[in-house]
């Protein structure tokens, strides 16, 4: 499969395919989006937006949640806040999200089903790591959002002045609908 992918870049490249996505590094409406990994927002969330290459950064992972206050999401977001000049983040969560009630030790039978050695197991709860904690998904997708917005707000590093709102998105339908309890403005 990567080699199909290989070669449909090079006939991409080759036909200039390219050149109607030029942009530059800058978001142009100062948005970052926080949001699932998950597939059926791939084309669905930017259409479904109006977002148009260039226009929004968007950093995803599993569950559009932030676990830490010190994981790559938080980072990237001081990065597009302080190096990219961004104003506002916007959380977006969505339906049928296979993080929600995600099992930890259901994710630790898998791992060693496919051959993760117990001591490797061990050898990150022994470094600090609360791996169930950490593969642990969420129950309530507005309580994972409005819990990742109230992170961002609290956020010792956040400046003044950045608006973080969360949202849930219908995958059949694109629907964004906002959580109202959690939409912040960072004063300090």
């Amino acid at each position: 499969m990567i080699d199909e992918i290989l070669r449909f870049n090079r006939q991409f490249v080759e036909d200039k395919g390219y050149e109607r996505f030029a942009t530059d590094k800058y978001p142009d409406k100062k948005i970052a989006i926080v949001t699932c990994m998950d597939t059926r927002l791939v084309e669905l969330l930017p259409v479904a937006l109006g977002i148009r290459n260039g226009d929004v950064k968007i950093i995803k992972n599993a569950g559009a949640t932030i676990t830490n206050p010190f994981d790559s999401t938080m980072r990237s977001l001081l990065i597009a806040v302080y190096e990219l000049g961004v104003e506002e983040i916007m959380v977006i969560g969505h339906t049928n999200c296979g993080v929600q009630g995600m099992d930890a030790d259901e994710m630790l039978h898998l791992m060693r089903e496919r051959g993760i050695s117990e001591e490797h197991i061990s050898l990150m709860e022994h470094c600090g790591i609360d791996l169930r904690g950490w593969l642990h998904g969420f129950e309530d997708t507005d309580e994972a959002v409005a819990e990742t917005v109230e992170l961002i707000h609290h956020h010792p590093l956040m400046p003044d002045g950045i608006t973080v709102s969360g949202y849930v998105m219908d995958t059949d339908t694109g629907f964004l609908r906002p959580i109202p309890e959690a939409v912040r403005r960072i004063t300090r």
